[in-house]
């Protein structure tokens, strides 16, 4: 099926897939999927992307010999589906729309804009020795040239790992040499809520005494800053301009890797996680049209950054696969207010929205007048990824952000699985939404729950560790450089599954809830409880803007909960919070789920992508020490956080409370 073809028939289509449109609805489409695996995924294949050279087989996959493969002789480029097919239509229609920090200062990227500047990227990276397979690092800020820097590796086959740009030297510095970048891309620096941030000097950390490095492309930001520092540096800007804009695109096996993304926020050494080049692209397509009905000319506007795999997905590879506009989103939600979201919406006439739920947390604490100032009847769809939603925040997006008219996909997935595996939409019509439930399998996912012994838990109103049954496009292939230590985390832990590391809950209606990281789910005086399910009753209260609980050991018990709460804008902190939070876990869940101690803090020790570090939360939860210094070595490397500073903040409240 040609794009022309397909774009039309996909104006023509709601919530499900065209291709299989005679089958019905949800619950049959998605029962041919599993019994019909191999051929479901390659009659989307053939109609989704555009071949260079046509695939024969269409999978070769075992979890159990630690092989994944899919479509493995057919050849494509990865640029070329998410750009030049598009021009014929839709060459004078906006790619990008960059919103930078500062409002009213926006830039629009159409379709052949976007394939010019590409082209050149592709021709400067060539000139600095890039070939096919090299790896290229990527420290740059959402933005146009950020994402021309991703599709200029995929043009030329270059494998592209993008650092989140806010991570530490030493962070970057790691990721550098475990991927043997001998190029890195950067900028001088990125805006966030006002504040100019200098990226370039944490890159010159990074590679100072680093002779692997040879080359270093620095694009500008803030025409002021100096971005030229070392001999290895190259303006990206100049080099850009004098570059020619013909450029072929290397046909790449469907097996070859698109990208390394590391995992972060964890001991050790980071894990570069390597996606394909096909099943990657085709899961992204797909998801991203089921999944949030978006079709061509659809303004998407996922607030992820680059370096993470939302941004991957959901900003750069699925919109533009299927040739809608991406939102390329600089700021904060709070700058300069809290509707920053929603003025973004009215502006740009966005028809999806794709954010974090510890961002809608933060901006629930205020006024509803953030919100309903702006007209938001353009959306069709409010996203949430990251970690699951709770209750409040699931019912104030529905009901006061969507005017209880727009649908609300509370995603499930990893940057290990490439796209959405659990999420309340597709659905047959009719169907009901929970909140805080991802509910409902993808297409061609089999979730499975087994039991701590490896047995497969059967039935409903049943717990047990989230498995995956059937490899999908969309897995990442292996651990770059340690395929034994992918088998070992992934795929031996359970026999012949692929072993996601989270909880769930599978309902009276066959329906699934995320309980969590398995490490999140503990056993008090015999009872196994979730601590997002005391998260998510914490959040009902009134006062309380956010809360993260963890389970610390305790001698009578075995484990007990430990909560940490963030009250409401506004609201005075008081030991009558704690005391109703206590009793409000007793009356809603039980006496046993009372956590042991509840902290009133300002902040939570999260990630850059919003995800709060409950491993940071249960060192300081366990702890008796009396200073900051004692347990700070047991914390580990806690510089890539957002805001490493209210971790010592967090224990000071704890030894005064």
């Amino acid at each position: 099926m040609r794009t022309r073809q397909l774009q039309s028939l996909l104006r023509n289509t709601k919530r499900n897939l065209v291709e299989f449109k005679e089958l019905g609805g949800y619950s049959e489409i998605y029962k041919y999927s599993i019994e019909n695996n191999t051929e479901f995924w390659e009659k989307l294949a053939r109609s989704r992307l555009d071949w260079k050279e046509d695939f024969t087989q269409v999978s070769n996959s075992c979890f159990k010999n630690g092989s994944i493969s899919w479509f493995a002789d057919g050849k494509l480029n990865v640029f070329d589906n998410c750009v030049t097919r598009h021009l014929p239509d839709r060459a004078d229609q906006p790619a990008l729309i960059y919103e930078k920090d500062e409002p009213g200062t926006e830039e629009f990227v159409s379709y052949a804009q976007l394939h010019s500047l590409v082209n050149r990227f592709a021709n400067v990276l060539k000139s600095k020795g890039v070939k096919k397979g090299d790896r290229v690092a990527i420290y740059y800020p959402v933005s146009p040239l950020g994402v021309a820097a991703m599709l200029a590796c995929a043009k030329i086959g270059a494998v592209h790992s993008v650092v989140f740009a806010g991570f530490s030297a030493d962070a970057l510095r790691q990721r550098i040499i475990d991927a043997d970048c001998r190029v890195v891309i950067c900028a001088d620096g990125t805006y966030r809520g006002g504040r100019y941030i200098n990226l370039k000097s944490v890159v010159d950390q990074a590679i100072e005494n680093l002779d692997l490095v040879e080359t270093v492309l620095v694009g500008t930001r803030n025409p002021e800053a100096q971005k030229l520092t070392t001999g290895k540096d190259v303006d990206l800007d100049q080099a850009l301009e004098s570059a020619s804009d013909n450029c072929e695109s290397e046909p790449m096996n469907a097996e070859d890797p698109l990208f390394l993304l590391y995992t972060s926020g964890s001991t050790g050494k980071p894990k570069g996680l390597v996606h394909s080049q096909a099943g990657y692209l085709l899961y992204a397509a797909v998801t991203t049209s089921a999944v949030f009905d978006c079709q061509p000319g659809d303004r998407f506007g996922c607030v992820a950054d680059i370096g993470w795999i939302t941004g991957h997905t959901y900003t750069v590879y699925g919109p533009l696969v299927n040739g809608a506009v991406s939102l390329l989103f600089e700021s904060v939600p709070s700058y300069p207010d809290p509707g920053r979201y929603w003025a973004t919406v009215e502006k740009y006439n966005l028809t999806q929205f794709y954010g974090a739920p510890t961002a809608y947390r933060s901006l629930l604490r205020h006024s509803n007048e953030f919100i309903e100032k702006y007209d938001r009847s353009s959306l069709k769809r409010i996203g949430s990824v990251g970690e699951p939603i709770n209750t409040e925040a699931w019912e104030w997006l529905h009901h006061t952000v969507g005017s209880s008219k727009v649908r609300i996909a509370d995603t499930w997935w990893q940057t290990e699985t490439g796209g959405n595996m659990i999420t309340p939409v597709p659905c047959d019509e009719g169907a009901a939404f929970k909140p805080g439930s991802a509910q409902r399998p993808f297409y061609g996912i089999e979730p499975v729950l087994k039991s701590a012994d490896g047995k497969t838990v059967e039935g409903n109103s049943v717990d047990g560790a989230l498995c995956i049954a059937k490899p999908w496009p969309g897995i990442a292939r292996t651990i770059h450089g340690d395929h034994e230590r992918f088998r070992n985390v992934y795929l031996n832990v359970f026999d012949d599954v692929y072993t996601t590391g989270d909880g769930a809950h599978r309902d009276v209606d066959g329906e699934y809830t995320i309980t969590g990281r398995m490490d999140d789910v503990i056993n008090v005086s015999g009872h196994r409880l979730g601590t997002a399910e005391v998260e998510d009753c914490l959040a009902q209260l009134e006062f309380i803007s956010e809360a993260a609980v963890v389970g610390i050991p305790e001698e009578t018990k075995g484990e007990v909960p430990y909560a940490f709460i963030i009250l409401k804008e506004g609201v005075i902190d008081s030991s009558e919070h704690k005391l109703l939070a206590s009793q409000h876990v007793a009356k809603v869940i039980a006496k046993f789920a009372v956590p042991q101690d509840t902290i009133i803090v300002d902040g939570l020790p999260k990630t850059r992508s919003g995800k709060i570090m409950r491993r940071i939360l249960r060192k300081l939860a366990a702890s008796s020490v009396q200073t900051f210094a004692e347990i700070a070595p047991e914390l580990g490397d806690i510089s890539t956080l957002a805001e490493p500073e209210v971790v010592e903040e967090i224990f000071l409240k704890k030894c005064q409370s």
